[in-house]
């Protein structure tokens, strides 16, 4: 009897642990004393400096349940303002139920320190750490996923983007550039990372075939090189087009990830879907970068 006691009690615990739901390493910690919707203009210090940025909570939030965050870059001379009227992020956060972070960049103009870069009066700000403590300061007032954290960002916006994702593979689920200045940065993943990107073939700022001069390569060739670092089949895949809008499709990564580019045909330097800015040439309505963007990360939170 005592045998078969015994024998039901290790049964009964192989079934406890078959059944008990599998924890998340990155569970979310919910701060006591949560901000509330509306939209918060703050600061912090990072690095000895007082950095800003804008937050946005949307009506839907409650402070007891992660959200997943959003942080969108501006790029060089721009600012947090406007990189929120460029892509609405706060607009979709509102449908969909998530959080939206714009931060400023150091400098005058504005500007991150997105890698090697061969401008003159180039940053030397440790933003890589910046955004850490960014994301530690928003964690601490309202309740964010550390499993869907997002980056994405415009032109220089768009290579601090890439940085996040070289440097920071351990905090950022996922990335997205749009017309991005991808300056070359030492790149040490810890795991792949999901990575998607819109660019215009005659982009008068960052050209798409890349140049010597500013130092940015081909953006062809930039997401190839995603999909090796991310071990995906190097066989891209076209994906179907609407109007100007093209693409391809790296699959079979590691860590189901994959690398998505989008090409514009004769697109300028600007954010597909928002308005135009003819001084920076076309900007598509044809495919909504934001919209899109949002569906990607929907589908790669931060691997278990």
């Amino acid at each position: 009897m005592r045998s078969l006691l015994k024998g039901c009690l290790v049964l009964a615990v192989l079934l406890s642990i078959a059944i008990t739901p599998r924890q998340s390493s990155l569970a979310a910690t919910c701060p006591t004393d949560s901000l509330t919707k509306g939209s918060y203009a703050r600061t912090l210090t990072s690095g000895g400096l007082e950095r800003s940025y804008l937050l946005y909570v949307p009506k839907g939030y409650q402070a007891d349940q992660a959200m997943p965050l959003v942080i969108s870059v501006h790029g060089f001379t721009s600012n947090a303002e406007q990189q929120s009227a460029f892509t609405r992020w706060h607009v979709l956060a509102e449908k969909e139920n998530f959080l939206v972070v714009y931060p400023n960049g150091t400098g005058i103009p504005s500007r991150w320190n997105a890698g090697q870069s061969r401008f003159i009066g180039a940053s030397t700000v440790d933003d890589v750490q910046f955004f850490r403590d960014l994301i530690a300061e928003v964690s601490a007032n309202v309740c964010v996923d550390p499993a869907r954290i997002f980056v994405n960002g415009l032109s220089n916006g768009g290579g601090m983007s890439n940085r996040l994702a070289c440097q920071a593979s351990d905090l950022v689920a996922a990335i997205g550039g749009v017309a991005g200045a991808y300056s070359p940065v030492d790149c040490e993943i810890t795991r792949a990372v999901p990575v998607i990107a819109f660019h215009g073939t005659t982009d008068p700022v960052v050209d798409f075939d890349g140049t010597a001069v500013q130092g940015f390569p081909s953006i062809k060739e930039w997401a190839k090189e995603w999909a090796v670092r991310d071990g995906c089949d190097l066989t891209a895949e076209a994906i179907a087009g609407k109007g100007d809008v093209s693409g391809i499709r790296y699959g079979g990564c590691k860590d189901d990830a994959e690398v998505i580019l989008y090409i514009i045909d004769g697109g300028g330097h600007t954010w597909p879907g928002s308005f135009p800015i003819p001084i920076l040439g076309k900007t598509t309505q044809n495919i909504n970068a934001t919209e899109v963007m949002w569906e990607f990360y929907k589908r790669h939170p931060m691997p278990e």
